[in-house]
């Protein structure tokens, strides 16, 4: 892991969740967090946290990234407070469990304006700013459903599904100017997440056994920062069904659709 003592981490999504404990685990290992997500007293309470962990200071700054205007004034307060950011982690993001026939079309809009395009408006400004610097690193959590998408999960898979091809191809854009990006792509997380995606909870209990903890996932994307790394995939036995879903599709479609369908 690369030394973030004294760096400045931007963390999107940072009142609860993954993106909560990302939040913690940077500001553990010295820097200076800025959290970023939409409700202002929960991630009030997380930047406190973080100040009790690190020497480094911890700045709270109310932020949909799905709106253009809030993602403008985060970047100006980094710029104005530390004039410089190393390490940008996209954790903004939230799912709908409803079948393609049956979704409302402002959610399907929404959820592809906050996981898609916020995610790339975040990636793009911090992008400017640190192929300036000696370097810097993008760190974008996607979503194994980018890899297997599975029934009741089109549009979040899609707007995960995008964001890996859109790092594959900004990982080459910024290779020469010394940026890493690293994309992450969990499986279930044992967080709220699910309590929008899923209110009846009963997928959650379906996954338990393949389901990951937050805080220890957190830390261990926290220990890859640094290592010029492409992919970080997790569960392991979702990262070896997505090779055998390349290499056999149409196996694939029937695992996926019947005996791995939890939703």
């Amino acid at each position: 892991m690369t030394n973030l003592v004294g760096k400045t981490v931007l963390v999107t999504g940072a009142s609860s969740g993954l993106g909560e404990q990302l939040a913690l685990a940077v500001a553990s290992q010295g820097a200076n967090v800025v959290l970023a997500a939409r409700r202002r007293e929960r991630l009030t309470q997380v930047a406190d946290q973080c100040r009790l962990l690190s020497k480094g200071q911890a700045v709270a700054i109310t932020c949909d990234v799905g709106h253009v205007a809030d993602v403008d004034h985060v970047f100006a307060t980094i710029d104005e407070l530390f004039g410089q950011l190393d390490v940008v982690i996209n954790a903004a993001g939230f799912g709908d469990m409803t079948t393609v026939i049956t979704m409302d079309a402002p959610v399907m809009a929404k959820m592809l304006r906050v996981n898609t395009l916020g995610t790339m408006y975040v990636s793009q400004l911090a992008a400017q700013r640190m192929v300036k610097q000696p370097a810097g690193e993008i760190v974008n959590i996607a979503s194994m459903a980018g890899k297997i998408a599975t029934p009741k999960s089109a549009v979040y898979a899609a707007s995960k599904a995008a964001i890996i091809a859109y790092d594959n191809a900004l990982r080459l854009e910024l290779k020469d100017a010394h940026v890493n990006v690293l994309t992450v792509n969990p499986g279930p997380i044992k967080t709220d997440f699910f309590k929008i995606a899923d209110p009846t909870g009963h997928y959650l209990e379906r996954v338990d056994q393949l389901a990951l903890n937050p805080v220890k996932f957190a830390e261990l994307i926290v220990s890859k920062l640094g290592h010029q790394r492409r992919e970080l995939n997790r569960p392991w036995v979702m990262s070896a069904a997505n090779l055998g879903y390349q290499l056999a599709p149409k196996l694939g479609d029937w695992l996926t659709g019947t005996v791995f369908n939890f939703k």
